[in-house]
């Protein structure tokens, strides 16, 4: 009896030492072997099933969310007043995207197209397509703006065209309509006799061109030579750098193609992106941590400076157009743009822009991009 004890007191003696042992060993090599699979179950590799399942057909749905402001008053704004708008929507659409042409490059890239096709969800709208709203003609007014400078007699020309086909400053049309394009004489008009100054062709919507289509043809590091560079864009269409703009710092492509980034986060880390469709890059900031069902979240936002004007950033100088970005609402913008439109109503909750990733595999968890498209109106001479 007494041997047995000694010998079950030798076994746990040992078992103690070999567990204390192993757990000294994985307190050091256990970070090492995590980080070695996040690694391999990250690249973008064809051989990596899963990770590559997920990156080309992205598994959880997309839904896109729309609203329009209704214009109370459109010919008292002709006369000076202010703009009095109440918000329509959401016009909710599903969002299906898939990536193909996918060509594996051998310095480390991968080139792909990403196809996207909306479907509209009236279950989950508040409205439907048929609905119709009064916004401002983008084209008519977004063209009077780009034709300030030109000599008066073609501005009256210009003007004379707008009224033959019966265009005015403001479009009462079906949502619809609004979303995936009219029939427009002006549209042919302009296309037929100064082709390539619109970037439509045939009908004119504000989405008329994002569905059935793809983004682009991008080009973007898998990770496999270096596992910090992946999902970084390398170029999109043969671009390094963009021509639409006044200054190299607003037409550099910075950042991934917007849907996952580099693992191992920081709370240093920021999250840079290149959106075609805002025809720019942009860059989100730590702001919290956070959990998602027990699962650790880094939440990203935009700075303030995102879409500040070029007097408060100078960086965003270069960026100059008639139609322009902000979050909705003007939250977060210059106090003065909600003073000169009645029936704004900003807040974070509803109105902010964020991205929860998850920060050991930079994986987004949650994401609400939140953007309102805004158009410069002003009195141009000639321009009845």
């Amino acid at each position: 009896m007494a041997i047995n004890k000694a010998k079950v007191a030798v076994g746990f003696i040992v078992s103690g030492v070999l567990m204390v042992f192993f757990g000294v060993v994985l307190t050091f090599v256990g970070p090492i072997i995590i980080d070695d699979q996040v690694v391999k179950n990250t690249v973008i590799d064809p051989k990596n099933s899963m990770s590559y399942t997920m990156w080309k057909d992205v598994p959880v749905p997309f839904f896109m969310s729309v609203y329009f402001f209704n214009v109370l008053n459109p010919q008292e704004i002709l006369k000076g007043e202010k703009p009095m708008v109440e918000q329509k929507g959401p016009f909710v659409y599903r969002k299906r995207i898939q990536k193909d042409n996918i060509t594996f490059h051998d310095n480390g890239t991968v080139s792909y197209r990403e196809y996207r096709t909306y479907y509209f969800e009236p279950t989950m709208s508040s409205g439907n397509e048929s609905d119709v709203v009064t916004i401002p003609n983008m084209l008519v007014l977004g063209a009077a703006g780009m034709m300030e400078n030109l000599p008066y007699a073609i501005r009256l020309m210009i003007s004379a065209t707008f009224k033959t086909f019966k265009e005015g400053p403001f479009l009462t049309k079906t949502v619809g309509e609004l979303m995936w394009g009219y029939d427009s004489g002006l549209v042919d008009f302009l296309n037929k006799w100064l082709p390539g100054m619109l970037p439509s062709t045939g009908k004119f919507g504000l989405f008329a061109e994002f569905n059935n289509s793809n983004t682009g043809l991008f080009t973007i590091f898998t990770g496999r030579d270096d596992i910090r560079k992946i999902h970084q864009v390398d170029s999109w269409n043969g671009l390094t750098e963009l021509n639409y703009w006044k200054t190299p710092q607003c037409n550099m492509i910075n950042g991934t193609a917007g849907q996952m980034w580099a693992p191992f986060m920081t709370r240093e880390s920021t999250l840079p992106f290149y959106s075609p469709d805002a025809c720019r890059s942009m860059e989100l900031v730590y702001q919290r941590d956070g959990k998602m069902q027990g699962i650790p979240l880094y939440r990203y936002v935009a700075p303030k400076t995102l879409f500040a004007n070029g007097t408060d950033y100078a960086p965003n100088a270069g960026f100059y157009s008639p139609v322009f970005i902000s979050h909705p609402h003007f939250y977060n913008a210059d106090p003065v743009l909600l003073d000169f439109v009645q029936g704004l109503n900003p807040t974070e909750e509803e109105h902010g822009l964020f991205i929860d990733i998850h920060p050991m595999t930079g994986v987004p968890l949650n994401v609400s991009i939140r953007l309102q498209l805004n158009l410069f109106m002003k009195t141009v001479s000639g321009i009845t």
